[in-house]
């Protein structure tokens, strides 16, 4: 089965044709990431007039690397939620429009889990059920994947998200924006031990993350240094940064695998592309004999792929849509309407 996928949830306006869930016959990025570096951040309004600019360019891109036309497609896929409401309604509105003139089923998709799915790209021996660890910028998530379109929130972010607190944390240091990858770089030069930050806990939930804390620390610390006249050293700051968000992340992560009793770890998201978090969940995982699965960074971040891997999935479990479907902000990984 050949699905062409759309991604316009953010600011990378995406499409791919993915054949029976793994193979990918062709994957078009358009990345908005210059234009929003000089706000220090995704501006919505722009990143959906971009989205419209581009979406029909990528599209046909995609088809012909394919070698495709639209008639030969089995179906279009598309990132329905959660996200920038103006992004997704640009995809959700263009993938209609093709459904609407082809007669192709429609296959909403919610964006978490693609981002679960990336991993079947490049795995498909990869099978449910497995914990999931989802970090990125906006989401920041312990999932229990039970089957492909059955899935249970077993911790969540109550605040900031893990690549939302490294970008906040990136710009006071100084770094340019998207400023996770440039803190994995520094702290390779780094003493993760020079700054001794906090590793905030919600109290009574075990499996929960809580950035705002950390993040403001650091903030908190830069601005001590500069009203006493000091420098600080910016690679180690990073480097102790990015040691706290990862054990943070980690310890909750392999204490819901040890008291829910799974072996097979999975990570997604553009945060599971840090090189800390990987070197650090591999080694952890090795010495308890779990399986831990993680996606090239090509497919940590926002991708069509991913999205063309899930709906697979959906299709065959019926999650297919008519012509009212409409984009949504935000929603819950296991709460997706049915048609």
């Amino acid at each position: 089965m050949k699905i062409l996928a759309i991604e316009s949830s953010c600011d990378e306006t995406a499409a791919a044709v993915v054949e029976d869930g793994h193979r990918v016959l062709s994957s078009i990025i358009d990345s908005q990431v210059q234009e929003h570096k000089i706000y220090g951040g995704v501006v919505p309004e722009i990143a959906s007039r971009r989205h419209c600019e581009a979406v029909d360019g990528v599209v046909t891109s995609a088809l012909t690397e394919a070698g495709l036309s639209l008639e030969e497609v089995d179906a279009v896929a598309v990132t329905a939620y959660p996200g920038l409401i103006g992004a997704l309604l640009v995809g959700v509105n263009y993938a209609k429009g093709l459904c609407l003139g082809s007669g192709k089923p429609l296959i909403p998709v919610h964006h978490i889990r693609s981002h679960i799915a990336a991993n079947y790209i490049e795995h498909p021996e990869l099978t449910p059920p497995f914990l999931c660890l989802v970090a990125s910028g906006g989401h920041s998530h312990i999932i229990e994947v039970r089957d492909y379109t059955d899935f249970h929130i077993i911790g969540r972010t109550r605040d900031d998200a893990a690549g939302e607190a490294f970008d906040k944390a990136a710009r006071a240091m100084g770094f340019p924006y998207p400023g996770g990858i440039y803190i994995d770089k520094a702290s390779r030069a780094g003493n993760p031990d020079a700054y001794k930050l906090p590793r905030p806990k919600v109290e009574g939930c075990p499996y929960d993350f809580s950035f705002s804390g950390l993040k403001t620390a650091v903030i908190n610390l830069i601005h001590n240094c500069a009203q006493k006249g000091e420098e600080f050293n910016r690679d180690d700051l990073a480097a102790s940064f990015q040691k706290a968000v990862v054990e943070i992340l980690s310890d909750r992560l392999l204490l819901a695998a040890k008291e829910l009793h799974h072996k097979q770890i999975v990570l997604a998201g553009g945060v599971s592309a840090n090189s800390g978090l990987r070197t650090h969940l591999k080694k952890e995982c090795a010495a308890r004999g779990y399986t831990l699965t993680v996606p090239s960074p090509i497919y940590c971040t926002d991708n069509a792929v991913m999205v063309g891997a899930q709906a697979y999935h959906e299709f065959l479990a019926g999650n297919v849509a008519d012509m009212s479907l409409n984009a949504c902000a935000s929603l819950p990984i296991d709460q997706i309407p049915t048609w």
